[in-house]
């Protein structure tokens, strides 16, 4: 603290001195004197006042003003150094640096050093200490979330447990549902003869007992006996009940599908072709006929290949028939036998009919009923690029989608590529 009294006695003395040598100079300028020799007589007040000799205190002054420099220099420095801790450290860290730093003084121009020195091992120990409570912290933080996760997890497993027991449950259910009523009289069988046997093992052990203690509790036996029998002769009455109350209910099952289905509505009008077609061609020209339940119970007729256009034509023509709308013609490979179907409409009577006649796979050749019906046209171009069915009497039969050129027939079963790349 002495020497910032110094410093401070010291400035105010070189302000005094200057203020005389200004006042002199103007003095001496207003009296006309030299102004060399002015500022001498007012120095000397001062100098008595100084308590170190004159020769000394220019060199006194220079020392004064270093040390003061290296006082701030090492402060600011120190200042400076405690900020940059504080940064990096906790709050609580920064306030005990920034008391150490305050608490020392460096009374010469080689202490800061030092203090350095002791500043940074204070900071490197404090940071050592805060990493140290950091990875605890986290250690504990892990261990607290690891116990927290665990009855999650547990959870997690009793639940999936609790799910695969309640499928394999259901599963047991409808496997036992599927089965259906024939596995339960068995099941019945298996159950009245295990009551039975346990039955009958109760009454022979109850026999020997008393057999053991005497014979005036033979009576008892007895009457034990004649319930186990008669309990079996019930369970035995049920069974054969039940097996034939099964077997009733299957005869009835049979009786009703042998019971014969309702005649089609179209039945009469196919009787009626029938009649019609046998009265004028003959009774050889159908090979079969029948109401097709798969085709809205449409009349069919099966025709042979050499009566197929005749019975065509009597069909369109015939006053009775009158079929005179071609709604279908097609083709189709049966693989042992081709066959071309036929759907006709007659609008006077509000009816229909189909046309059936089975060729020959390898030689599939039929005649053509464009000459009855102009729309068969293009359907028969169609069975023959597909199937390969030679119409004869067609007047332009070609491949209307495939092209001339290409080989086999694509709705044939046994058809196979020819161009692989295709």
């Amino acid at each position: 603290m002495s020497g910032e009294k110094d410093l401070d006695q010291l400035k105010k003395e070189a302000a005094a001195k200057a203020k005389a040598a200004a006042l002199a100079k103007l003095q001496a300028k207003q009296q006309g004197q030299v102004a060399t020799e002015a500022p001498k007589a007012p120095v000397e007040p001062p100098k008595t006042e100084v308590t170190t000799p004159e020769p000394t205190a220019a060199p006194a002054d220079e020392k004064a003003k270093a040390a003061a420099a290296a006082k701030a220099k090492a402060a600011a420095a120190a200042k400076a150094k405690a900020a940059a801790l504080a940064k990096q450290q906790n709050a609580g860290a920064s306030e005990t640096v920034n008391a150490n730093v305050s608490s020392e003084e460096v009374p010469t121009a080689s202490e800061p050093a030092g203090a350095d020195e002791k500043a940074k091992a204070a900071a490197a120990a404090k940071a050592k200490a805060a990493a140290a409570a950091k990875a605890k912290a986290a250690a504990l933080a892990k261990q607290q979330g690891t116990e927290g996760s665990e009855p999650a997890g547990d959870d997690e497993k009793a639940k999936a447990i609790a799910a695969a027991k309640a499928k394999a449950a259901a599963a047991a259910k409808a496997k036992l549902a599927a089965q259906g009523g024939n596995a339960a009289p068995a099941g019945d069988d298996e159950k009245a003869k295990a009551i039975a046997a346990a039955k009958a093992k109760a009454a022979a052990a109850a026999k020997a007992k008393l057999a053991a203690q005497g014979g005036d509790a033979a009576p008892a036996g007895d009457d034990e006996k004649a319930k186990a029998i008669a309990a079996a002769k019930a369970k035995a009455a049920a069974a054969v009940a039940a097996k034939a109350k099964a077997a009733g209910a299957d005869a009835g099952a049979t009786a009703v599908e042998a019971t014969p289905a309702k005649p089609s509505p179209n039945q009469q009008y196919l009787d009626k072709y029938v009649k019609v077609i046998e009265e004028h061609l003959g009774s050889e020209v159908l090979e079969e006929s029948y109401i097709n339940k798969l085709s809205k119970d449409v009349p069919t007729l099966v025709v042979k290949k050499d009566t197929y256009f005749k019975i065509a034509e009597f069909l369109k023509y015939n006053e009775q028939l009158g079929f005179d709308y071609l709604s279908e013609i097609h083709g189709s490979d049966f693989e042992t036998h081709m066959e071309v179907y036929v759907h006709l409409f007659s609008f006077k009577n509000r009816q229909s009919v189909a046309l059936k006649v089975k060729i020959d796979r390898d030689q599939p050749v039929i005649h053509s009923i464009m000459p009855l019906w102009a729309g068969a046209d293009w359907a028969e171009c169609e069975a023959y690029d597909l199937l390969g069915i030679q119409f004869e009497g067609h007047p332009n039969l070609h491949r209307i989608m495939l092209g001339e050129e290409w080989v086999g027939y694509p709705l044939r079963k046994d058809y196979e590529q020819y161009d692989v790349e295709v």
